[in-house]
C-alpha cells in the first residue's frame, strides 16, 4: 500500500518559474553546466551543480561545493524567489513535447515503500554517484530534483487530474528546448484525501527514471533516522520528492548502441555472424527505424541493415527477452567480446532524442558499427521490476526530462 502524501513545499514565485526551472543535474558535464548558468543567475542549475560557482581547480565533490549549494538555495528562498504553500498540497505537472502531453502528480513518496519494494526498481546504482547526491541533499536539507515514478492508470486519479486541469495553471511556460511546462495546485481537502486514499490501495509503484536520486534520498532518510532514534515516521525526512505518472501517459525512447571496433573481424565477417541470429530484411543507404519489438537497425560501412531476431532466439524471460538483452547476449558479448557494457570503453550509448543521424555521425568519426533499437515498453519495465529483476544497462531513455527547481521538499 503506497504512502504518497502531500507536502508543504517551496516553489518559484510566479513570474520567475521559467528562469529558475532547469534540466536535471546529470544531463550536463562540468563544462556544459558552467556554460548553461552563464547569464542565468536564477537557474536552479547553479544549485544542483554548485561547482559552476568555482574555478575548475576546485573538485566537483569538494565539501565547499555542497555548502555553496545550500547557501544559494536558502538565499533564494530568503530573498523571496520561492514561496511556500500554507498547507500540504499536491501539484499536477504537465509536460508537452512535440504535441504529446503527459501529466504527473507531484507528491512525496515513502522511503519505507522503497525499502519494502512497494516502489520497485529496475536498475542497479553506483555508489560513487549515490554519494554525490547524498552529500547534496543532506547539506541542502532539501530534495531539489524529483524522482520520476510510474503507476498503472487509475480512474479516480484520472478524474481528479482532468478536472483540476480545467482551472487556471500556476505556471505555463515553454523552455528553450521547446517543451511546454504547466503546473496546477491541488489544494481542495477532498481531492487531497482522495489522492492519498487511492494510492494507499495501490501496491506497485515503479521508478521510471532517477534511480540514483531515489537511492540517495532513501539513504539520507536512513541517516536522519539514525540521528533521531525517537522518530515517528511522520517527519519529512521519511519521504522524498516525486512526480508520479500513469503508465498510459509515458513514452520511452530508444537507447542505442555504438561500438568502436569489430573485434578484428572484417565488415562482411561481422555481418555473417550477425545474420546467423538475425534475419536481414533490408539494406540501403537511408535509415529505416525498427518498427516493432525484435527489430534492430544496424549501420555498418555506410549502409543501414534492418534486422529481425530469428524466432528460435527469442525468450519469454522478462530480462533475456528484451531487445537490448538479445543484442547483448547474441552479438555484443559473443561476437564483439563486450562482456560488461557498464565498464567496457569500446561501447557507448546514444539516447534516441539525438536521432538516427547521430548514429551515422559516430560511425563516420570514432565507431565501426551502430545499432538503433526498438524502444523498451513501459510494460516490459513493469514486468522486469515485478519479477524482482534488473534491466541491462541503458535500456530506457525517458523524454521529456522533469525540470528541477519547480518544487522543493525541505526536511
Amino acid at each position: 500500500m503506497a504512502q504518497i502524501r502531500p507536502f508543504q513545499g517551496y516553489r518559484p514565485k510566479e513570474g520567475l518559474e521559467s528562469e529558475i526551472a532547469a534540466l536535471p543535474y546529470d544531463v550536463y558535464n562540468r563544462a556544459e553546466a558552467k556554460q548553461a548558468v552563464k547569464d542565468h543567475p536564477l537557474s536552479f542549475l547553479n544549485i544542483d551543480r554548485a561547482e559552476t560557482q568555482f574555478d575548475d581547480s576546485v573538485d566537483t565533490y569538494d565539501p565547499k561545493v555542497y555548502q555553496k549549494a545550500h547557501d544559494l538555495l536558502w538565499q533564494m528562498i530568503n530573498d523571496g524567489n520561492f514561496v511556500q504553500e500554507d498547507k500540504p498540497v499536491y501539484y499536477l505537472y504537465e509536460l508537452t513535447m512535440n504535441g504529446r502531453v503527459q501529466t504527473g502528480i507531484v507528491a512525496c513518496a515513502s522511503i519505507d515503500d522503497y525499502l519494502n519494494q512497494v516502489i520497485k526498481k529496475h536498475e542497479n546504482t553506483r555508489e560513487d554517484k549515490e554519494l554525490d547526491r547524498i552529500q547534496h541533499v543532506e547539506t541542502c536539507q532539501a530534495q531539489t530534483g524529483p524522482i520520476f515514478l510510474a503507476y498503472r492508470a487509475n480512474p479516480v486519479l484520472n478524474e481528479i487530474i482532468t478536472r483540476t486541469k480545467h482551472n487556471d495553471a500556476l505556471y505555463d511556460f515553454t523552455s528553450e528546448d521547446g517543451i511546454t511546462h504547466r503546473v496546477w495546485c491541488v489544494h481542495e481537502d477532498t481531492d487531497i484525501s482522495a489522492i492519498a486514499d487511492t494510492f494507499a490501495q495501490i501496491d506497485q509503484i515503479y521508478i521510471a527514471d532517477g534511480h540514483h536520486r531515489c537511492a540517495s534520498a532513501v539513504k539520507v532518510g536512513q541517516r536522519m533516522r539514525a540521528a533521531h532514534p525517537d522518530y515517528t515516521g511522520k517527519e519529512e525526512f521519511n519521504y522524498f520528492l516525486s512526480v508520479l505518472f500513469a503508465d498510459e501517459e509515458l513514452m520511452i525512447m530508444d537507447y542505442n548502441r555504438v561500438v568502436k571496433d569489430l573485434n578484428g573481424l572484417t565488415p562482411s565477417e561481422f555481418l555473417n555472424q550477425v545474420t546467423s541470429v538475425y534475419q536481414l530484411l533490408e539494406t540501403g543507404e537511408h535509415c529505416h527505424r525498427p518498427e516493432h519489438k525484435g527489430q534492430v537497425a544496424m549501420y555498418l560501412q555506410d549502409k543501414w541493415h534492418l534486422l529481425e531476431i530469428k524466432p528460435e532466439y527469442t525468450s519469454a524471460d522478462p530480462v533475456n527477452g528484451l531487445d537490448v538483452a538479445l543484442l547483448q547476449n547474441l552479438v555484443l558479448s559473443p561476437v564483439l567480446h563486450i562482456t560488461d557494457p557498464k565498464t567496457d570503453k569500446r561501447i557507448d550509448f546514444v539516447g534516441g532524442i539525438r536521432g538516427m543521424e547521430e548514429l551515422e555521425c559516430r560511425v563516420h568519426t570514432d565507431c565501426a558499427v551502430a545499432f538503433a533499437m526498438y524502444p523498451t515498453s513501459i510494460h516490459e519495465l513493469f514486468e522486469v521490476a515485478d519479477a524482482g529483476l534488473l534491466m541491462p544497462p541503458k535500456s530506457t531513455w525517458f523524454e521529456p526530462k522533469l525540470r528541477s527547481g519547480l518544487f522543493i521538499h525541505a526536511f
